[in-house]
C-alpha cells in the first residue's frame, strides 16, 4: 500500500481570544489500491491502476492541536474537508476521531467519484477559532468500479453509479461482536458466501455507545470492528446493508426474549425508552452518533442502503406515541438525505405480522420493506397438519411474499423488498426438506413480482445455514445476473397457470418469471402469459434447483397469447431427471426485436 506524507503550511484564521487556535501539524494522505478486484477482471495480471482510482478510497490521516474534551462533539471541534472535483463540485466531507495511531489521532475518508485532477483543503474549528491547510491536489484515474448503488431511474430496481443493473442477492450476517476480531463474520463465510454469488449483507452493529464510553462518546474496539467488516466486504466486492437502529436496543421491555436491551444503552440516561423518539435531547444525541457513521464508514461503495430502523413497533416509543415515531422517521431520513454524499436509499420497517402493513412508513423511505414471518398470522395448516393437496404450507408460504411484493410496489411506486424472513418462524423446521424449499420459494416468488434484492433471510449462523447457504442461492444468481433491471421499464405481466400459480415481470425485450406447483409438480402442466405481440418467441426454463438452463425452444404467440408446455423429463444414463415443483424462465422475441 504507497503512502506519502505531505506537511501543510498552515494558514491560521483569526483566533478568538482567551485560547490558542486550533492548529494542523501534519496530514497524511493514503492511497487505496483495490488488488482483488483488478485480479477478477484480468486474473494474474496485476492491473492495478496507477495513483488513486475512481471509486476507492482515499484516505486522509490528521494530526492536530486543538481545545476539547470530547472528540466526537462537532459543537466542541468539527473537523472536515473540502474537495473540489474535475467538474467544479465541492464536497464536504467529515473528519471523525480516530485514535488507532498516537501521532494521527483524526481522519478524513472520501472516495472520488470522477477522473481527473482533484484538490483538497481541511479545515478545523474549535472553541478558540479555525484553522485551515493550504490546497493540495491529486490525480484519480479511471477505475473499473462501477461506484456507488441507487435507485434506477425506472423506481423499481437499483443500480450502479455507471448505470449497471444490482441485484442484490444476500441474508441478514450478524456479527454480535464486542471488540476486533472478535464477531461472527469472517473472511471464510464470506469467501463462501461470494462463491454463491452473494452480493450482500444485512447487519445491525453492536452500539458503539457504552455505559463505558457514556452518552456521545464511541467506544473504538467496536468502530475498529466495524472497520474489519467494510474492509472484509470491500475485498470481496460484497455490499452492506446497515440496520441503524435495531430495536431491541430502545426496547425496554417488548416482546421479551433478548429483545429488551435498552438497560445496556446509555441513552437511558438521557431519556426513557417511551420518549425515545419525542425527545429532542435524544435526537441531538442521535444526530451526531449518524454524523460519525457517516464520516466513517460513508465513503464505501460497499455501504448500499440505509436500512434505518427495524420492527419499530417492538418499541416502547411507537406503542406510546406513534405518531412522534412517524415523525422521527421522517427527521432522519431527511437527515441522511441531507447529510450523506454519496445518496444512499433509506428504508425501514415493522415487525412480519401479517396486520402489519406498515402504509405511513413505506411513504416515508426510499424503499418499501415489508417483513415476513409466516407463523405469526399468515395462513399455515389448520390443527398443524397440511392437506398437501388443497392447503398445501409451500403454497401459502410463496403467495405470501409474492403477493406482499407485488402490493408494496403497486401502492407506493418504489423499489420493493422483503426486508426480514424466516427464520424458525415457518412451518417446516431449519434442516428438512421443506424449510429448503421455503426458502427457495420466497427467493423466486419475490423476483417474480419485482422485489429489487432477495427476501432479507434471518440469519447467517450455524443453525441455518442448511437451509440457506445452499447451491439454490447460487442457482438464483446465475438467473439474475444477465437482466438488464436498471435499463428498461417493467411491469407485471399476465400469467395464468394449468395448475399452481406463475408471476412475470415483462419490458419492451424480456420476460423472466416463475412457475410452482407444489401439488403435483410443474411437468406437462402449461402458463400462458397474455398481451404479447404476434410472432415466434425464444423460450428458455431454467432448473431452479439444478442452476441451469434447458435447451430454448421457439413459441409462437397466437391472439395475443403465448403458451409454453413445460416437458416431463425421463430417467437418462442412469441418472435421475425430474421436473421437480417449480420452473423459472426467460422469453425473448426470437427475431432479437
Amino acid at each position: 500500500m504507497p503512502r506519502f506524507l505531505l506537511t501543510i503550511a498552515l494558514l491560521l484564521i483569526a483566533p478568538l481570544a482567551g485560547g490558542a487556535p486550533p492548529e494542523f501539524v501534519a496530514v497524511e494522505p493514503t492511497v487505496y489500491r483495490d488488488a482483488w478486484y483488478a485480479r477478477q477482471q484480468s486474473p494474474g495480471r496485476d492491473v492495478r491502476p496507477r495513483g488513486i482510482a475512481k471509486n476507492e478510497k482515499f484516505e486522509l490521516e490528521i494530526d492536530l492541536k486543538a481545545t476539547f474534551e470530547n472528540p466526537f462533539d462537532p459543537e466542541q471541534v468539527d473537523l472536515w474537508a473540502e474537495f473540489t472535483a474535475p467538474s467544479g463540485r465541492v464536497w464536504k466531507i467529515w473528519g471523525f476521531y480516530n485514535p488507532s495511531d498516537w501521532d494521527s489521532e483524526w481522519m478524513v475518508r472520501f472516495t472520488p467519484t470522477e477522473s481527473g485532477n482533484w484538490s483538497y483543503v481541511v479545515k478545523v474549528r474549535d472553541r478558540e477559532g479555525t484553522a485551515e491547510t493550504d490546497a493540495a491536489e491529486f490525480r484519480v484515474e479511471p477505475s473499473r468500479r462501477r461506484g456507488f448503488v441507487r435507485i434506477a431511474e425506472n423506481r423499481r430496481y437499483l443500480q450502479y453509479a455507471d448505470g449497471s443493473s444490482f441485484y442484490g442477492v444476500g441474508l441478514w450476517y450478524n456479527d454480535d461482536y464486542h471488540r476486533r476480531g472478535h464477531g461472527q463474520i469472517t473472511e471464510t463465510a464470506l469467501d463462501e458466501l461470494r462463491t454463491l454469488g452473494v452480493n450482500f449483507i444485512c447487519f445491525y452493529p453492536t452500539p458503539l455507545e457504552t455505559h463505558g464510553s457514556g452518552v456521545g462518546r464511541y467506544d473504538q474496539d467496536r468502530a475498529g470492528r466495524l472497520d474489519e467488516i467494510f474492509a472484509m466486504c470491500e475485498a470481496r466486492d460484497i455490499h452492506i446493508a446497515w440496520n441503524l437502529v435495531f430495536h431491541s436496543y430502545i426496547s425496554e421491555a417488548m416482546w421479551g426474549g433478548g429483545n429488551d436491551r435498552f438497560r445496556s444503552n446509555p441513552a437511558r440516561n438521557v431519556v426513557e425508552a417511551k420518549d425515545w423518539f419525542a425527545s429532542d435531547a435524544s435526537w441531538k444525541q442521535q444526530q451526531n452518533l449518524y454524523r460519525y457513521i457517516i464520516a466513517r464508514w460513508g465513503y464505501s461503495p460497499s455501504l448500499y442502503m440505509w436500512f434505518v430502523v427495524d420492527e419499530i413497533n417492538g418499541t416502547e416509543g411507537f406503542q406510546a406515541d406513534e405518531a412522534a415515531a412517524l415523525a422521527w422517521c421522517r427527521k432522519i431520513n431527511d437527515y441522511f438525505h441531507a447529510n450523506d454524499p454519496y445518496g444512499r436509499a433509506t428504508t425501514g420497517t415493522q415487525s412480519g405480522h401479517v396486520v402489519h402493513f406498515w402504509k405511513e412508513g413505506y411513504e416515508i423511505f426510499d424503499i418499501a420493506a415489508r417483513e415476513i414471518y409466516e407463523a405469526q398470522e399468515f395462513p399455515m395448516p389448520a390443527g398443524g397438519k397440511p392437506d398437501l393437496v388443497n392447503d398445501h404450507p409451500l403454497r401459502a408460504s410463496y403467495r405470501n411474499y409474492a403477493e406482499q411484493t407485488a402490493k408494496l410496489w403497486s401502492e407506493f411506486r418504489k423499489p420493493a423488498i422483503i426486508g426480514e424472513c424466516g427464520f424458525d418462524h415457518t412451518y417446516y423446521e431449519p434442516g428438512m426438506p421443506g424449510y429448503l424449499a421455503t426458502y427457495h420459494n420466497a427467493l423466486w416468488s419475490a423476483l417474480a413480482n419485482g422485489s429489487c434484492a432477495t427476501p432479507f433471510w434471518w440469519n447467517h449462523s450455524p443453525y441455518l445455514n442448511d437451509g440457506v447457504v445452499t447451491g439454490q442461492i447460487r442457482s438464483f444468481a446465475r438467473f439474475v445476473q444477465e437482466i438488464n433491471f436498471a435499463g428498461s421499464e417493467w411491469e407485471p405481466a399476465s400469467v395464468t397457470a394449468s395448475s399452481g400459480d406463475a408471476w412475470a415481470m415483462r419490458s419492451s425485450k424480456l420476460i423472466y418469471g416463475w412457475f410452482a406447483n407444489p401439488k403435483n409438480g410443474v411437468a406437462k402442466e402449461t402458463f400462458t402469459i397474455a398481451g404479447v405481440e404476434p410472432g415466434e418467441y425464444e423460450v428458455r426454463l431454467y432448473r431452479t434447483w439444478r442452476g441451469f438452463f434447458m435447451d430454448p425452444v421457439t413459441v409462437a404467440a397466437v391472439d395475443g397469447k403465448l403458451t409454453v408446455t413445460v416437458p416431463e423429463l425421463v430417467h437418462e444414463n442412469g441418472r435421475a431427471q425430474h421436473m421437480g415443483d417449480d420452473v423459472a424462465f426467460k422469453i425473448k422475441r426470437a427475431d432479437g426485436q
